[in-house]
């Protein structure tokens, strides 16, 4: 599999880069908190997947994540920049017609996304329940709780585990400290009005960010696809990449 690798300069001048692979119709796809492109869809085979099913999968490394800038500066990360950076990519490669999905945090963006006006033809929000996009305070409480407390959590924790992750990436704790106050809730009603096929892809032991079959539910084209696992071990398995081809090329629910 060929990956290209690629950069633009977006708001308050903070690079954002972003890998490729694949021809065909494009499909924006933007990896979780504390993760980048590679380790979400790269490394595990999600992108080889949709790329075989004829996508040119678009993979943003999120800003403060990866390979893109890490200001440690709050002026850079205003609330939903997220979407932002996400809707500037888009104008910078001349792409409007597209698919759009995201894992956890980039499933979060995706929502965003979506009740700001984005028009993919399908969407896929992954890692995520209903709570995780109407109640992001939780979400983000409990990473501030991760980054201020480095090196003292409980091994085997939620927190312990998170900061382990936090190393195998080599993330910024300042940075990524600095975007959770970026995050803007989407309430119930912003999501009864997406107008578009969204698969709701979660493993089926994940409830950290709510009920994705109360996801699911309450959008108007939601269909639930129940892969194995939990939040960290569903990315690792090749059901997700599955399920996400398969949520895009299958009839539209």
């Amino acid at each position: 599999m060929t990956v290209s690798s690629n950069s633009f300069e977006s708001f308050s001048q903070v690079n954002i880069a972003w890998k490729e692979t694949g021809e065909g119709r494009p499909l924006l796809l933007i990896h979780g908190y504390f993760s980048e492109a590679d380790t979400n869809w790269i490394k595990y085979g999600h992108a080889a997947a949709l790329a075989e099913a004829g996508y040119r999968v678009i993979m943003p490394d999120l800003r403060a994540h990866g390979l893109s800038g890490k200001p440690h500066d709050a002026a850079s990360y205003p609330p939903d920049i997220l979407a932002d950076d996400q809707f500037a990519l888009l104008e910078h490669l001349g792409i409007t017609d597209y698919d759009l999905g995201g894992y956890s945090l980039g499933g979060r963006t995706v929502a965003r996304m979506l009740a700001r006006g984005a028009t993919p033809g399908r969407a896929i929000i992954s890692g995520m329940g209903l709570e995780g996009l109407t109640q992001t305070g939780k979400r983000s409480g409990h990473f501030k709780h991760v980054l201020d407390n480095l090196g003292q959590h409980e091994r085997g924790s939620p927190a312990f585990m998170a900061e382990a992750f936090l190393k195998t990436t080599g993330g910024d704790p300042v940075a990524l400290r600095l975007i959770l106050d970026s995050f803007v809730d989407t309430d119930e009603a912003q999501l009864r009005s997406f107008n578009l096929p969204v698969a709701v892809i979660c493993g089926v032991e994940d409830q950290d960010n709510g009920s994705a079959a109360d996801l699911a539910a309450l959008l108007p084209q939601g269909k639930l696809f129940e892969v194995p696992g939990n939040h960290m071990s569903a990315v690792v398995k090749s059901e997700l990449g599955a399920a996400m081809a398969a949520a895009l090329k299958g009839p539209v629910w």
